[in-house]
């Protein structure tokens, strides 16, 4: 048939071997994006629990706000990821407590730089109490000497591990519903998320470092400042 076509003019083998050359050349940015999709798509469905419990560990609001916008895009589940970063933030302020029971001391003595903040939560136990218990995890510079603190305390361990539990839970609840909520915002703003999506894990991810950074840094000055003051 190739042949009547080509006698009667209306067909071209050059043209012909130019048309597919342009389809096949076009074909490879969309294969590049669809290779590049399932990888993100499998690295997270791999890693993204583990990720979240490491993360929830220490200070990873980051880290559980990508896991909820990873679950408002089908990878994982969102009431698991928020199960996960519970556990994990429980634990790891249990551990820190279990740190300022036994070796508060020797810590501050060998991290001078946490005593300005171990300071300041011990102000803020002698006036509040509870609700420090309760809220340290979202003190921005004590995270991580707030437990620490309170187990150099008289706070009963007991004590300090139900009120840790509920904060956990109200953290991990309150920050993947952030996440989620912005996946949901980015979708109505920009449509389908598919061919932009390694872009807007990138931006959160970095975005979201740099605001947990700025916190940590004012919230650490502000100690520093507080625990000062006679």
């Amino acid at each position: 048939m190739s042949l009547g076509l080509e006698a009667s003019g209306l067909y071209s083998p050059g043209v012909g071997r130019a048309t597919g050359a342009v389809d096949a050349a076009q074909s490879i940015p969309y294969s590049r994006l669809a290779r590049a999709h399932m990888d993100l798509a499998s690295l997270i469905q791999d890693w993204g629990y583990p990720a979240v419990f490491a993360g929830s560990l220490v200070e990873g609001e980051t880290i559980l706000a990508l896991a909820a916008l990873a679950a408002h895009r089908g990878y994982l589940a969102l009431p698991l990821v928020i199960a996960v970063a519970a556990a994990g933030g429980f634990l790891g302020d249990q551990i820190y407590f279990l740190v300022g029971r036994l070796a508060g001391d020797r810590v501050l003595a060998r991290w001078p730089r946490l005593r300005p903040g171990a300071e300041r939560v011990r102000q803020l136990l002698e006036r509040y109490d509870t609700p420090l218990i309760l809220g340290v995890r979202f003190l921005y510079g004590l995270r991580t000497v707030g437990p620490i603190a309170i187990g150099m305390s008289r706070v009963h361990w007991l004590r300090f591990a139900a009120f840790n539990l509920i904060g956990a839970i109200v953290w991990a609840a309150l920050v993947a519903g952030i996440g989620y909520a912005l996946g949901e915002a980015l979708t109505r703003l920009l449509g389908d998320l598919k061919r932009v999506e390694e872009w807007v894990f990138g931006t959160v991810l970095v975005g979201g470092l740099a605001l947990v950074a700025w916190l940590r840094r004012r919230g650490r000055r502000a100690a520093a400042a507080a625990a000062g003051r006679p």
